[in-house]
């Protein structure tokens, strides 16, 4: 479902919601006070009859003799106990009380005598209309206080009152019809779903004018993006402009856009310049493999020196295709970390490097330290950084390594770094003008530096106080002891 679509539905469902809550609110609100006022009639009208045939009412809730409860208190009248004229023929006797007449269910109301004995006489001397049952007997009998109920009579509904009569000797059941209450609930009911259909269909149309103002320039921001997205060569930005949020939004985008083009003008740079750089050795390669075809005419000393030389530029190939999907692939920050005893590492990049240059000299002050890292990649930048060492030191020259806290310093005593190379000794493929006699593709500190930071450390070159290149690699977290060492292994 689209963002628009449940925007729609949100706000029709609280429309939904509201309405239902209001409507039935409204609806038990008023069936409250038409009840109540139903009530109040009944009340009233049971009253005015007591007191008409015995005195003053007392008010409902109790039994005779006094205490509250029951309405009426004075002698019952000259029939049996009877109301006078009420029942008999439908003519009220002398001095009788005087009871509204009229259909059943009329706005006067209908009464009805039931004695203690469960004898039942209706109003006018007519046929008894309400239901007597055990409640209206016991309170007849005075073992039970007036009450209201609602009963359903010849297809009617009635509210009825049932009122204690005690020293009369009866209960009056007064009953008054719920159809015009009923009718007015119905026809309350009705509006209400009327009206909250209507309410539903405003707020749906309401919800989708709000649904498109609001999303429409998350559309336009999405069209922007997507025609961005298509054409990546160009460098083009979405505008930083609207609302706070798409301000973000777009910012966040640019910055990705500026990492996504740094990335491939990297990539192409790499390509273009491995692409370079394999011409020299492939068509040397390639011109040395013809010559050695065509050996059998030569020298025996010549052919193995042939043989030596292919193999050489096979070497140097292979390594330059390592170092270039070394650093085409990248490394992830927590691509196989690990703890790494950087001092057991620097030492045994001194032991290969020594074996290529024995008459090198290297001076080792090395603090015992555990790094995290990738542990290949952590050997592969200590060793081409001490291979880079070796190649710009004299023949008999001094290598001074120094590690402490985590901080690996190498220093050669050779010609140093020109001032113009050193922002670039770190960039791929570059060389220097010194070092382009000098085998090598200018990739082994190119992938020193992304092993480095890989580990969060950094790489830096400086022209050592009295001559000589000096390379600093700062890894990532470091420690110098035991206890140390072991937290280090548990996070790693």
């Amino acid at each position: 479902m689209s963002l628009r679509r449940r925007i729609t539905a949100a706000t029709a469902l609280a429309a939904v919601l509201m309405a239902i809550g209001l409507g039935v609110a409204g609806y038990l609100t008023t069936r409250s006070h038409l009840r109540s006022s139903i009530d109040q009639q009944l009340v009233q009208r049971a009253a005015s009859f007591l007191m008409a045939n015995h005195g003053a009412p007392r008010q409902a809730g109790g039994r005779g003799g006094g205490p509250p409860g029951q309405l009426g208190g004075g002698p019952p009248g000259p029939t049996g106990g009877l109301p006078p004229g009420l029942f008999a023929g439908g003519q009220p006797g002398e001095g009788g009380p005087t009871v509204p007449e009229g259909p059943v269910g009329g706005s006067s109301g209908y009464f009805q005598f039931v004695y203690p004995s469960g004898e039942v006489q209706a109003q006018a001397g007519g046929h008894a209309l309400l239901p007597v049952d055990a409640r209206v007997r016991a309170v007849a009998e005075g073992r039970a206080g007036a009450y209201f109920s609602d009963v359903t009579a010849r297809g009617t509904r009635f509210r009825v009152y049932v009122a204690d009569n005690r020293p009369g000797g009866y209960a009056v059941q007064v009953a008054l019809s719920l159809s015009e209450v009923d009718s007015v609930l119905h026809h309350l009911v009705v509006s209400d779903l009327l009206i909250a259909a209507a309410g539903v269909l405003l707020a749906g149309l309401t919800g989708a004018l709000l649904g498109r103002a609001a999303l429409a320039p998350i559309e336009r921001f999405t069209r922007r993006t997507e025609t961005i997205s298509g054409a990546l060569d160009q460098a083009e930005r979405l505008e930083e402009t609207g609302a706070a949020e798409l301000v973000r939004l777009a910012g966040s985008f640019n910055r990705t856009l500026a990492v996504l083009e740094q990335s491939l003008q990297a990539q192409r740079h790499l390509v273009a310049d491995a692409s370079h750089e394999l011409r020299t050795p492939l068509a040397a390669l390639r011109s040395n493999i013809q010559i050695f075809l065509e050996s059998e005419r030569l020298p025996e000393a010549d052919q193995r020196e042939l043989r030596d030389a292919i193999l050489a530029e096979l070497d140097d190939l292979t390594q330059l295709v390592a170092d270039v999907l070394e650093l085409a692939r990248g490394v992830s920050p927590r691509e196989g970390i690990e703890p790494v005893e950087l001092d057991h590492v620097v030492r045994e990049a001194v032991e290969r490097t020594q074996r290529r240059a024995p008459q090198l000299r290297f001076e080792l002050d090395l603090e015992p330290t555990t790094v995290l890292g990738a542990s290949e990649r952590v050997a592969r930048a200590v060793l081409n950084v001490v291979d880079n060492a070796r190649k710009w030191s004299p023949a008999d020259g001094l290598v001074e390594l120094r590690l402490a806290q985590g901080t690996l310093t190498v220093r050669d005593h050779g010609p140093g770094f020109a001032e113009q190379d050193l922002p670039k000794v770190f960039d791929r493929f570059y060389r220097a003008e010194q070092a382009r006699r000098l085998p090598g593709s200018g990739l082994g500190l190119a992938i020193v530096r992304q092993a480095v930071e890989a580990s969060g450390g950094s790489a830096t070159a400086a022209n050592a106080p009295g001559g000589g290149g000096l390379i600093t690699l700062r890894f990532g977290p470091a420690s110098t002891s035991a206890s140390d060492m072991s937290q280090l292994s548990e996070t790693g």
